[in-house]
Formats: structure tokens, C-alpha cells, sequence
């Protein structure tokens, strides 16, 4: 994704000096410098602000400890999916629980632009529980939480993507699986950005993103954050996993502290 290009976003234009006029006329110079220069100064912009676009060729899959044929309603299963901003490479792991070891270290802990899901048979419907952090934990987050929740919005549409295509086996196998509704929660230091969203069965959400179903005001057909589903309060069968594999709230009221770090320690 293109958060750090919007934590480092900074004019780059460099002064060309000329010492010596008469190189101007020699054969060694490159005249074509300057305008490329100029053409890479813009490119986070676009970045930011261009089409989000799913691209195969740059998703590594790790399957770790997991079946890929096994159905999530009966077997844990999760994601984890970090980007590197400098190969723009996407590495997803599905896994029985989410990869600490994959959001270690200070570049992951200054970006925070990991995004991690888990699967959930919730009164025998199955959904997809996604959970994306947009400020907290030190304050260059909060200073650009704003910009940050638009790249989640705008991005999550292709990790989507790349969870349908990096697990493709298993819902090659149960393809009903792209029906299941896709709730997202931004986990904030800030109350405006401190929320859960439905953005619909997945197989839109790939394709349209949120629409009218992500708005937290919603009251659509496709659902609306008051609609989340619940876990029985008993043990029961049409349940699972009993409990959620993600360590951050997701009753979004509760004080956003509690969450604090929780997957950097």
C-alpha cells in the first residue's frame, strides 16, 4: 500500500548547479536527467491518488500450518498481509493464527500498515473479520490518521484481492465462501476513525470496495455496523472459532487503549 508514501510524502526537487558552463556543450551530458527527475517527484502522488490495483506477479503466499483444503467453519484460519514500500512486493501468510513474526521489526512498527482477517462462523453464517490500524502507538500515525483511513478504504479492495487469489484453493473449493459478509474494523486513537464498517459479501467488496455498505451510517440491505454478528454467550455448535485469533477490541466502544501495541509486543 502507499502509506509511506504518505508518511514521508515531502518535495524532492534538487537545484542543478553548473560550475562549469562549457560541460553543457560536451558529449558526457545527459540531458534527459532533469525531466526524469521530475517524472519520479510525482510518483507517490499518484500513488496516493491513483487506481488501486491488484497485481499477482508481486503477492507472495506462505501457508503455514494450515490446510488448504480445510474449511475455516471447522479449522482456524487468518491472515496476515504486510507490503514493502521499497519492492512493492505483498506477502500474505495464511495461517491457524496471525504471523507476529511477520509485523516485527521498527519499519513495520513505524508504518503500521499491516492488514490481518480471520475467518468466523457466527451463528452458522461464516464472514470475514478484518482489522486494519489507523493511528496510535506514536504520533506520526495520528497526525496523518485522516489520510491514513482514505489509503486503508482505497487498498483494501485489493487485499481482498490478494486473500481470493493467494487462498485460491480454498475457495476453489467453496466457492460460497465469497458471499460471506466483510466487516472492517480501523483501530484509532481517534473516536472518527475508531470504528467498524460492513462493506458486503466479498465477492463486491473485491471488485467496488465499500460502496454505500461501509459507511457507519449505513442502514442497507447489505447490512450495517449495528448488524454485526454476535457470538453465542453459551457453548454451542453453530459457532467458531469460540474465541477471536486477532488480540484488538472489536466492540469498537470500548477504550482504544486496551489495544495499545498489542501485536508490536
Amino acid at each position: 500500500m502507499a502509506l509511506a508514501a504518505g508518511l514521508f510524502l515531502l518535495p524532492a526537487q534538487l537545484k542543478q548547479h553548473s560550475c562549469c558552463p562549457d560541460l553543457r556543450r560536451g558529449p558526457l551530458l545527459v540531458f534527459g536527467k532533469p525531466r526524469e527527475r521530475r517524472r519520479r517527484s510525482i510518483a507517490p502522488v499518484a500513488r496516493l491518488f491513483g487506481p488501486a490495483i491488484f497485481e499477482a506477479s508481486k503477492l507472495k503466499v506462505l501457508f503455514l500450518g494450515v490446510d488448504e483444503e480445510k474449511h475455516p467453519g471447522k479449522l482456524p484460519r487468518t491472515y496476515t498481509l504486510t507490503h514493502s514500500d521499497v519492492t512493492s512486493k505483498i506477502t500474505l501468510a495464511v495461517s491457524n493464527t496471525i504471523n507476529r513474526a511477520q509485523l516485527q521489526g521498527w519499519y513495520n512498527w513505524l508504518q503500521r500498515d499491516e492488514v490481518v482477517a480471520e475467518w468466523k462462523k457466527v451463528q452458522g453464517k461464516m464472514s470475514l473479520h478484518v482489522h486494519c490500524h489507523i493511528s496510535g502507538g506514536h504520533f506520526l500515525l495520528d497526525l496523518i490518521a485522516n489520510l491514513r483511513y482514505y489509503i486503508f478504504c482505497k487498498e483494501l479492495p485489493v487485499v481482498l484481492k490478494a486473500f481470493v487469489h493467494g487462498d485460491e484453493t480454498l475457495f476453489n473449493s467453496y466457492p460460497e465462501l465469497e458471499e460471506a459478509m466483510v466487516w472492517v474494523y480501523f483501530h484509532s486513537s481517534l473516536p472518527e476513525f475508531n470504528r467498524v464498517e460492513c462493506w458486503g459479501p466479498l465477492r463486491d467488496a473485491t471488485s467496488r470496495g465499500r460502496g454505500k455498505a461501509g459507511d457507519a451510517s449505513s442502514s442497507s440491505s447489505s447490512g450495517s455496523p449495528m448488524d454485526r454478528p454476535r457470538q453465542c454467550q453459551v457453548e454451542c455448535d453453530c459457532c467458531f472459532p469460540p474465541q477471536s485469533l486477532i488480540p484488538w477490541p472489536h466492540d469498537l466502544e470500548e477504550e482504544y487503549q486496551e489495544s495499545a501495541g498489542q501485536l508490536q509486543q
